[in-house]
């Protein structure tokens, strides 16, 4: 029995972690920690470039991340370094878009999450 593996999608997962670690943790990584949004830039960018699938069967053994980043890059372009600035692109895009699209939803999910402790003084004024 074979099992369909979207190469694209890894591939595209992995980019958007790196991308993710250049923002600051507060609100871009906190924001994008939320698995509802995380999928919604995922979506987001899987919509805008083509995806590769692969058969393998259920006994082959996964392909190690480096060997499907470069299968995923010999099938996409024959200049990876052009298509990875383009994926980094749509990446920075979808979290803009998303951002903006959702500033207060995220705004008010991340206030709620602070703790009392933690949170400035409205003593002094």
């Amino acid at each position: 029995m074979k099992t369909v593996v979207n190469l694209t999608q890894q591939s595209v997962i992995g980019e958007i972690e790196s991308v993710l670690d250049t923002y600051p943790y507060h609100p871009y990584q906190q924001a994008f920690a939320i698995p509802d949004l995380r999928q919604e830039l995922i979506v987001f960018v899987l919509n805008r470039i083509p995806c590769f699938y692969s058969a393998m069967s259920d006994e082959q053994i996964p392909l190690p991340a480096a060997e499907k980043e470069s299968l995923l890059n010999y099938k996409f372009s024959r200049k990876p370094l052009e298509q990875q600035l383009h994926l980094q692109n749509l990446i920075h895009q979808g979290i803009c878009s998303i951002v903006q699209e959702k500033s207060e939803w995220i705004s008010h999910h991340l206030c709620e999450t602070v703790q009392p402790g933690y949170e400035p003084s409205h003593w002094f004024g």
